[in-house]
Formats: structure tokens, C-alpha cells, sequence
């Protein structure tokens, strides 16, 4: 990984303070010199209260995060994140935070993706109609070392009111509001700069990129020897039929395309029969 990247310089596309939490990361682990371009607009590529909408997938908005850099930058080594909030894929009514990092190096044609999906996000909104009300959301929020935003309505683009972090300003912009449209909608600013919990997120996220790129292949030993599929079919316990669960993990190189395949990769050679369709179906 070190003759890869050390003494490069590195363009890091962002416009939201990111750099303060990759950078000193890249640096280390890397060796390379982190820059930020002058100018840059990510807003560009979407904005998370709809102004702008976001018309390709978080990878896809990443990738050209890195080529606008890269571009203004002269740099041929780039890395952009992207953020997505919603509800989580797999519990229920919870919110989630969905980062995704990517890597893009020109000089050698190779691109390292990670993803972190944390639960650990104060992203929330609600209609308002009294100021009491937004104090009770404001707290629940982490306000103030969280920013809010304040808008008119959910939907609307119009009277929006960003990175609000301090009681007298969110005072006098929710009366203004309040007295014209009778209602408002607050939500939070999850723009990393004033998302202290965001950028937490981010920077559990960079340690999955470090932690892909210091697996090498065997064969190549380019960085990013990684998962590229996982194989259900692990036997069960009890009556040997093939579960859902995972039997092995496929690694693959996107350099030389090397693959190795390893079983029972969580460190279970069995299933227990409770997961078995055969013996619990």
C-alpha cells in the first residue's frame, strides 16, 4: 500500500469541512499529502434538503465528486464521501445513517468503495406550530452542537433556513415563520460540518477504507483484496441440509482479477438448527 500512494497528493472533494476528520486519517496510514480544492461546490451533485436534487446513486455521485476535484485540482488521486439518511434496511423504524467513501486513483485505474450503515444519527424532522414544540425537537436533536435547518413546509424550497445553531437565531427565524405560514418544518442539518455525529460515522468509515486497503492480493499485491460475494449453504447441525446462512466469503482483485474463496468465514462450520428451513421451517 505505501509505493501505491506514499508522496502523492491527495484531493479530498468536499465543501463541508470533511478534510478535518479524513485528512489527518489519510495522512498517517497513507503518507500522502491531503488537499481540498478552492471552489469546489458539491452542492452541485445534490443538496439533503431537496433544492438540488441527487440524480445518480451514492457511488456514482461519489465517483463524480472525485472527477470535478480531480479536474479542478490537477491531482490524479481523489477521494469524496456521500451521505444518505433514511430508515434502516433491515430494523424497522430506526433512522440510519448510509456513508459511502470512495477512493479514485487515475494514475494506477483502480476505484476502493466502502460503506458504513450506523444507527448512530440524530437525522429527524417534524411540523411544528409552536415554539415549545421546537425547543422539545431541538433537545431530543443534540441542538446546539447539531445545527437545524427551518423551512416552511416539508416539500416546499422556499423560506430555508440552514445551519442554525444558536437559540436566538432559531428564535427569530421560527416567529418569522410561524406568524406568516402558522407552522414550520425543522429538521436536522446532517451537512458534516455542523453534524458532530455525522462525522463520526465518516470517520468509521475511512478506518473501513484503511482496513480494505491494507489487504493485498496474494498475487498482485494491489490493495483492496476484498469481498465480492458471500455464498449461503451452510449445512446444518442437525439434519446436514444447506441453511440460508453464510458458507463462504468470495475475495477478488480488480487488478488481475485474482479469486480466493474461504469457508466459514464468521467461524462456524455448522448452523444451528433453529436457522434450518428443513428442521424449524
Amino acid at each position: 500500500m505505501d509505493k501505491l500512494f506514499r508522496g502523492r497528493t491527495l484531493v479530498i472533494a468536499t465543501k463541508h469541512g470533511k478534510e478535518k476528520i479524513i485528512a489527518p486519517l489519510l495522512e498517517q496510514h497513507l503518507g500522502v499529502k491531503c488537499v481540498v480544492p478552492e471552489d469546489f461546490d458539491s452542492d452541485q451533485f445534490g443538496t439533503f434538503t431537496g433544492e438540488i436534487e441527487r440524480l445518480k446513486d451514492p457511488v456514482e455521485t461519489a465517483r463524480q465528486k472525485c472527477e470535478k476535484a480531480m479536474a479542478i485540482s490537477g491531482c490524479d488521486l481523489a477521494l469524496a464521501s456521500e451521505g444518505s439518511f433514511g430508515l434502516h434496511p433491515s430494523f424497522m423504524f430506526v433512522h440510519a445513517d448510509s456513508e459511502i467513501i470512495l477512493l479514485m486513483d487515475k494514475k494506477h485505474h483502480l476505484e476502493f468503495a466502502v460503506r458504513e450503515i450506523s444507527t448512530h444519527t440524530n437525522f429527524n424532522g417534524a411540523e411544528i406550530k409552536t415554539y415549545d414544540e421546537l425547543q422539545a425537537f431541538a433537545e431530543t436533536v443534540m441542538f446546539p452542537s447539531h445545527a437545524l435547518i427551518l423551512r416552511k413546509s416539508r416539500q416546499s424550497p422556499e423560506d430555508i433556513h440552514k445551519g442554525i445553531t444558536d437559540t436566538v437565531r432559531l428564535k427569530k427565524i421560527s416567529e418569522d415563520l410561524l406568524s406568516r405560514h402558522r407552522s414550520l418544518f425543522v429538521e436536522t442539518d446532517m451537512r458534516a460540518m455542523h453534524n458532530p455525529t455525522r462525522m463520526e460515522v465518516i470517520e468509521k468509515t475511512v478506518h473501513k477504507l484503511l482496513h480494505k486497503l491494507n489487504s493485498s492480493c496474494p498475487r498482485c499485491t494491489t490493495p483492496g483484496f476484498s469481498l465480492v460475494e458471500s455464498k449461503s449453504g451452510l449445512l446444518c447441525e442437525n439434519c446436514s441440509s444447506p441453511t440460508r446462512s453464510t458458507l463462504s466469503h468470495v475475495l477478488s482483485c480488480q487488478s488481475c482479477g485474482y479469486q480466493e474463496e474461504k469457508l466459514h468465514p464468521h467461524g462456524k462450520a455448522v448452523e444451528d438448527p433453529m436457522y434450518c428451513d428443513v428442521c424449524n421451517p
